[in-house]
C-alpha cells in the first residue's frame, strides 16, 4: 500500500487528560461496534484514508482485490475452512474499501442485490407455479431458463 501525503494539523490519536502527558488513543476508535460489518468497514477505510493510509488509485484496490481473490482460491483447494473464512473476510473488507473508492454505501448497493435477487426468485416461482410445478419439481435448466426470462423482464 502506498502512503498518501498526511495533513499537519495534530495527532487526533492524542488527546489531553487530567495530567499534562497525552494519552495515545486510536483514530479508529468511536465507531458504533454494533452496525453491520460491511458499514464498519466501509468507515474504518474512510478514517484510515484521512490520515494517508490510502491506495493510491483504484488501480491499487483492484490489485489488492486480485491478490485476497487468489489466496480465498488457495484456502479452497487446502479445504482449511478457518482460513476459508479468514480470506473470505480479506476480500468483504476489500471490497468494502472498493465501495468507499466508489463513494457507494456497501450496505446500499447489496441491499439492491438482495431485492433484485428476491423478486426475480419470487419470478421464477410464481412462473413455476403457473405450469403446477414446485421448485423441486424443476431442474436447474427450467429454474436457470426462468431466472434469465425475469432479468429481460427487468424484474428487480
Amino acid at each position: 500500500m502506498k502512503i498518501k501525503k498526511k495533513k499537519k494539523k495534530g495527532d487526533p490519536r492524542c488527546s489531553k487528560r487530567r495530567n499534562p502527558k497525552r494519552e495515545w488513543r486510536s483514530i479508529l476508535e468511536g465507531g458504533p461496534k454494533d452496525s453491520p460489518s460491511l458499514s464498519q468497514a466501509y468507515r474504518l477505510t474512510q478514517q484510515a484514508s484521512r490520515v494517508g493510509f490510502d491506495w493510491p488509485n483504484m488501480e491499487g484496490v483492484l490489485n489488492k482485490l486480485d491478490e485476497e481473490m487468489g489466496e480465498f482460491r488457495e484456502a479452497l483447494s487446502l479445504q482449511n475452512r478457518e482460513r476459508i473464512s479468514e480470506e473470505m473476510g480479506d476480500l468483504l473488507f476489500v471490497m468494502a474499501n472498493v465501495s468507499r473508492f466508489l463513494q457507494i454505501h456497501p450496505e446500499k448497493a447489496l441491499k439492491k442485490t438482495l431485492e433484485k435477487f428476491i423478486s426475480r426468485f419470487h419470478y421464477m416461482e410464481r412462473a413455476l407455479h403457473k405450469k403446477g410445478k414446485s421448485l423441486q419439481q424443476s431442474d436447474l435448466i427450467e429454474m436457470d431458463r426462468l431466472w434469465e426470462e425475469s432479468k429481460k423482464k427487468k424484474t428487480k
